[in-house]
């Protein structure tokens, strides 16, 4: 209890620790970290594939490769739609530097082990050329716009384990350059992201449901397409633990990878780390660090479940930008839409696997099974059942060996 009240104090202390005077600690921060620095950083087209919409993603620091339990699994890893617990309907604003801006839509659904997605993400900056005397020149918009379609499928999945999802996002991107600044350098191109996706129970300190380990890896934005400047080309491995079920850690290692290398060097390898804690049964909060080349970004969010809407709404800093209010913000307006019944079935499956035990222990084995039967009609991964299908009739037929036994004759020869 106390950890909580910390963290409501914190919660509503980050506002003013942000929003302060930080010159100094700017200062010191940058300092520290400027051995760090990339001279590989910039050489890839796209900057918005590395900004997120918002979101949980953004929240935890983007290590959200083993997490991707909500509809920001669309930019961290393509196997999530297939594990995702309800059918979402997400729309997103992330005022990034000044006036550029990013916008999002996300609908992702799932029909029990099959996860659909879809999304655009337009980022968008007004762009001001002067010439070399501080002259007015062209003046227009920079804009990226990324079309994302999804597709996923989770094997192996049961009672106790979620299984191992697979899953692809293919993503069209346009980058438009206004002519009058510089023309003929807009870039129409196409990626595509992969992913794999498990989770299991490993030291688990509660008795939730829930499974409490995860793992993903992800091979992000590889294109066939020749586009003169190449694509951020990333490999992720990530995993996320929760010792219980309202506190949530998660890492990402990142490794960028160069299809030519001696054109075009790869970044640097970065790390991100994150966490999500339940405040509440309707209010969380989130944070992260990534600590990328000599540029780190430390984020703070909070969630707010109000069960058929959800809100989050994240701030970070890095050295990129000062420290505003409007810049680094984020908000995301998530709608539920419900989870298909599984919820229902799951909780009509447990009554009928209860009824069937009372049945086993008053010895009525046949309207055990029956109940057990139905119980998996309902729910065909609710595993208890079938187990204990198995053992009563394992139980029956050793009854039923039994009494076909006969009672041998008294051997005299023992007297």
């Amino acid at each position: 209890m106390c950890y909580r009240v910390f963290l409501i104090i914190l919660l509503l202390a980050s506002p003013l620790l942000v929003w302060g005077d930080f010159n100094n600690f700017y200062y010191d921060w940058s300092s520290f970290f400027s051995p760090l620095l990339d001279e590989n950083a910039g050489l890839t087209l796209f900057p918005s594939l590395f900004i997120p919409m918002g979101g949980r993603y953004e929240g935890m620091g983007t290590a959200f490769t083993a997490v991707s339990n909500d509809s920001s699994f669309l930019e961290s890893n393509p196997a999530g739609s297939s594990q995702l617990p309800f059918s979402e309907f997400s729309l997103f604003h992330h005022s990034w530097i000044m006036d550029a801006n990013i916008e999002g839509i996300v609908y992702a659904t799932r029909f029990e082990d099959f996860g659909l997605a879809g999304g655009l993400k337009f980022l968008y900056v007004p762009f001001n050329e002067k010439d070399e005397w501080g002259r007015a020149g062209g003046k227009g918009y920079y804009m990226e716009t990324i079309a994302m379609v999804n597709a996923s499928y989770n094997f192996l999945s049961n009672y106790y384990f979620d299984g191992i999802s697979v899953g692809a996002t293919l993503k069209g991107a346009y980058m438009y350059i206004p002519p009058s600044i510089y023309p003929n350098q807009s870039v129409l191109t196409a990626m595509m992201d992969f992913g794999v996706l498990t989770r299991f129970n490993f030291l688990k300190l509660d008795e939730s449901h829930a499974n409490n380990f995860s793992v993903g890896i992800t091979l992000r934005n590889l294109s066939p397409f020749d586009t003169g400047d190449p694509l951020p080309l990333i490999a992720t491995a990530g995993i996320a633990y929760a010792p219980i079920h309202s506190l949530l850690f998660s890492l990402d290692f990142n490794y960028p990878i160069s299809l030519n290398p001696d054109v075009y060097p790869a970044e640097n390898w970065y790390i991100s780390g994150g966490f999500s804690v339940g405040i509440t049964s309707f209010l969380s909060i989130q944070g992260g660090v990534r600590l990328k080349a000599a540029n780190p970004q430390i984020s703070l969010g909070t969630e707010i479940d109000l069960k058929t809407v959800t809100f989050i709404v994240n701030y970070n800093v890095d050295l990129a930008s000062g420290v505003d209010p409007l810049d680094k913000f984020s908000i995301q307006a998530k709608f539920n839409l419900g989870d298909q019944g599984r919820a229902a079935n799951l909780a009509k499956a447990e009554d009928l696997y209860l009824q069937g035990l009372s049945a086993y222990t008053d010895g009525d084995y046949f309207k055990a099974i029956r109940l057990w039967q139905q119980a998996l009609d309902v729910d065909k991964k609710y595993t208890p059942a079938s187990e204990y299908i198995a053992i009563t009739k394992e139980t029956l037929n050793l009854q039923k060996d039994l009494e076909q036994i006969k009672i041998l004759p008294e051997d005299k020869s023992l007297q």
